[in-house]
């Protein structure tokens, strides 16, 4: 077992500095990437922009940030990179100043496609290294390195409003002192995390870490591993539908103005982070199967009832399903990694990865079907993807270890 081979200090250490510097740059990180779908009313205008091309925006974003992923996972598995953190937040900062001054549609695709990739090669490594910071509460350890995200993605809307939406898309540089400072956090991670990648490779390469689950047959590891990316798939669609067209929902059906639907956003991607922070912690004291089971279906009243609610109450109901849905992932992505213990790196860029493609796909393809038709009919056929949580039934219940 991983926690019988790796050294006594990471197995009874929770090296919380570590988890929160990570924390940290996680939540600069996402509040970096979370201006880009923060800006699109903004966009739309300057640009004449339809639905559609708002929607490729996000996919093309959501691509590079997905694809790349469990490619890097898997190199950085065999060969470990603690500095390619710092490496990734450079290539962000250098997306942030382009998408500033971008003069066409094409140049807005440049630039978004490179935050991308910053994002691409920061998540694997990143949440591999919350892993081996957990001292055994790998749920705790993973919601406090995705709080940080979650929270970050629900500032960046609202910095968006304050300062971009005000004063103008050039102000997106500004950010870039962000980006700096995650860096110089993510060189002092590099440091801590060197001895102890290359400490894991070792144990890896005498065999002393699994591959996959000790108690469970690869057919049922891999059949698992396919539920949980169907699981990832109907939540991310649906969030999609939020993050991406939210604010012109409201926009549309109340006549909020641009800056209170930024702030409505803000409510609900703040409760996405609670509901993050919650999920780890109750998936390591009662089982991750049980927090999934909640998570996905938990939120399906709710997002049945959204698209008939006034303003109110849809405030009220978008945040509680930001909050169910959101738990969800830290067990999850935990539950993964259990099943495949000497792939840490592989597992965290494919859920990454997937979850991040899976949400560019839906914007993608929910842009098309919101010109088609209209933006109301999106709700009312996203309102049923979390029944597929149904399917949860079929995992294994994973004994503590």
């Amino acid at each position: 077992m991983i926690q019988k081979s790796i050294s006594k200090e990471t197995q009874q250490l929770t090296v919380y500095s570590i988890l929160f510097s990570i924390s940290l740059s996680h939540l600069l990180n996402d509040t970096l990437q979370s201006l880009i779908p923060s800006i699109y009313p903004l966009l739309k205008d300057s640009f004449a922009l339809n639905f559609a091309q708002i929607g490729l925006i996000q996919f093309t974003f959501q691509m590079t940030a997905s694809i790349l992923q469990p490619l890097v996972g898997t190199f950085t598995d065999k060969k470990p990179q603690p500095f390619s953190l710092a490496i990734g937040m450079s290539i962000t900062l250098i997306g942030l100043f382009f998408i500033s001054y971008a003069n066409s549609f094409t140049f807005l695709l440049v630039s978004v496609a490179l935050i991308g990739t910053g994002s691409s090669i920061f998540h694997p490594e990143s949440s591999k290294i919350a892993y081996l910071a957990s001292g055994g509460r790998r749920g705790l350890a993973q919601s406090i390195f995705q709080v940080g995200g979650n929270i970050g993605t629900a500032i960046g809307p609202l910095l968006a409003a304050l300062v971009v939406v005000k004063y103008g898309r050039s102000h997106v540089a500004y950010f870039g002192i962000l980006a700096i400072i995650a860096i110089i956090i993510l060189t002092y991670v590099g440091k801590w995390a060197k001895p102890h990648l290359l400490e894991l490779a070792t144990h890896k390469n005498k065999n002393l870490i699994k591959e996959y689950h000790p108690r469970l047959s690869k057919k049922l590891v891999s059949n698992s591993i396919i539920i949980l990316l169907i699981l990832i798939f109907s939540k991310y669609f649906y969030l999609a539908s939020i993050s991406s067209y939210y604010t012109f929902y409201l926009i549309e059906k109340f006549h909020v103005s641009i800056q209170h639907s930024q702030v409505l956003l803000f409510a609900f991607l703040l409760s996405s982070a609670l509901g993050t922070y919650f999920g780890g912690p109750l998936g390591d004291k009662y089982g991750r199967k049980y927090v999934i089971w909640f998570s996905i279906l938990g939120a399906a009243p709710f997002t049945l009832l959204l698209p008939y609610a006034n303003l109110f109450f849809t405030i009220i109901l978008s945040v509680i399903i930001g909050f169910i849905l959101s738990s969800a992932f830290p067990a999850i992505l935990v539950y993964a990694q259990e099943l495949m213990p000497g792939k840490i790196g592989m597992i965290s860029g494919l859920f990454f990865g997937f979850a991040f493609g899976m949400g560019g796909l839906a914007s993608a393809l929910l842009g098309m079907l919101a010109d088609v038709t209209s933006i109301y009919f999106v709700y009312h056929v996203c309102a049923f993807l979390p029944l597929i949580g149904l399917i949860t039934w079929k995992l294994p219940r994973l004994k503590k270890t």
